[in-house]
């Protein structure tokens, strides 16, 4: 084959990378109907021509506004973190800038698994919304990961590779983390980025601390430490900041352009450097080295045989349709693609079980699945008060999920 994998997302299906998770819809995990209003004094729809692969601004921003979670803006909002963040919203507009494709980015991948979209809040506040973002102390990337927690969310950091670079890893990684404390927190945003900012042995021991429960806490009584409280705070005065924007029309009309759908995307192995991509397809190599600075000096560093870049789905679709399929046969080289299609073809999903060791705790297993507590409880009849032994069953996946699929 050799063309570069676009995800099913990026082309109009509605499987493809959105398919994260199972949840429902629920009150308080950000998800809204989808007849919800626009955000006052927004245009009805875009005013201006649109080009393949890309779309309005305002509709990034309608999802963003849609997703969130609350509370609600009030005058108890830090005065502080306001004026700090109080040029926020000018990022949002400069047209030359990946700070609103990216943040659309992220957002589409919390909608998809019915999160909140104040977490898409962090990285503005780790980075800027810039993927190479370097600190002295070791953080980096968009979330600013330090290395052990990206090795620990299956993120490579090695010799020639740094995932927490790469968009698409350290997004895929945070996503992830952020759905596991947003189940283990009652889907309450705030204790979940305490969480994410001070760890989750903090938050929990600060509720034990209170005699608090997750689903009834007031995460602003807790007895956590001052890093971790302005942490919330950052993000709800940012959520407030571009909430109020919103009733701005003059900033409505500068979001009302064409914003490139940025999607992930597998790079073919007979590509070698982003320049080589770029000239093949007329992708802007400048934007792609912007994108992707995992990829050191331009040169696709492929981890375990594969390499991905994040890139506006326009040139992903046009990679893919330049690309006529050849034949796969055993001694090609391309043999990967070959087991890619058979796999399309006959796929096993045998239900998930764990088999209990000794130290091993519910929210543990609950995170390593990417579960919420409550939900591998409820799974296997257990009460929360109840004790996990060693060599105990737990079922992961719900009854009945195991099955192979043989497609027609």
């Amino acid at each position: 084959m050799g063309a570069l994998a676009v995800p099913a997302h990026a082309r109009g299906d509605t499987a493809g990378e959105a398919a994260l998770g199972d949840a429902q819809a629920q009150p308080g995990t950000g998800t809204v109907d989808s007849d919800a209003p626009p955000p006052e004094n927004a245009p009805a729809q875009s005013t201006v021509v649109l080009p393949a692969g890309t779309r309005s601004g305002l509709e990034i921003y309608r999802s963003f506004r849609e997703g969130l979670s609350g509370p609600a803006c009030s005058a108890e909002d830090s005065a502080r973190w306001r004026r700090h963040f109080a040029h926020a919203p000018e990022k949002f507009t400069s047209p030359g800038s990946d700070v609103l494709p990216l943040f659309g980015y992220v957002v589409d991948r919390l909608r998809e698994v019915h999160l909140p979209t104040e977490y898409a809040l962090i990285p503005f506040v780790e980075s800027g919304y810039r993927p190479g973002a370097k600190s002295p102390q070791g953080p980096a990337g968009l979330w600013q990961f330090i290395a052990l927690t990206a090795r620990n969310h299956k993120v490579p950091v090695g010799a020639g590779y740094d995932g927490r670079l790469s968009p698409v890893d350290s997004t895929e990684a945070a996503v992830r983390y952020l759905r596991t404390l947003h189940g283990m927190f009652a889907g309450d945003w705030r204790l979940a980025v305490m969480a994410y900012n001070a760890g989750e042995y903090r938050v929990l021991g600060a509720l034990r601390s209170a005699g608090q429960r997750p689903a009834t806490a007031d995460p602003a009584s807790l007895p956590m430490p001052q890093i971790s409280r302005a942490y919330v705070r950052k993000l709800q005065a940012l959520a407030c900041l571009l909430t109020e924007a919103g009733d701005t029309g003059e900033w409505l009309q500068a979001l009302d352009r064409p914003v490139p759908i940025l999607t992930a995307a597998t790079v073919p192995a007979r590509i070698a450097s982003l320049d080589a991509l770029a000239r093949a397809h007329g992708a802007d190599p400048v934007q792609l080295r912007r994108l992707n600075p995992a990829h050191g000096n331009g040169r696709i560093a492929r981890i375990g045989g594969n390499a991905r870049v994040l890139l506006p789905s326009a040139d992903a679709t046009a990679i893919a349709a330049a690309t006529t399929p050849r034949p796969a046969l055993a001694s090609d080289s391309d043999i990967s693609d070959a087991m890619a299609d058979a796999s399309a073809l006959v796929e096993a999903v045998p239900a998930r079980t764990h088999v209990v060791a000794r130290g091993d705790s519910a929210w543990a297993i609950a995170r390593r699945y990417g579960l919420g507590v409550a939900e591998l409880l409820e799974r296997n009849g257990l009460d929360a008060r109840g004790v996990l032994r060693p060599g105990m069953v737990l079922a992961i996946d719900p009854a009945g999920a195991g099955a192979t699929v043989v497609a027609e």
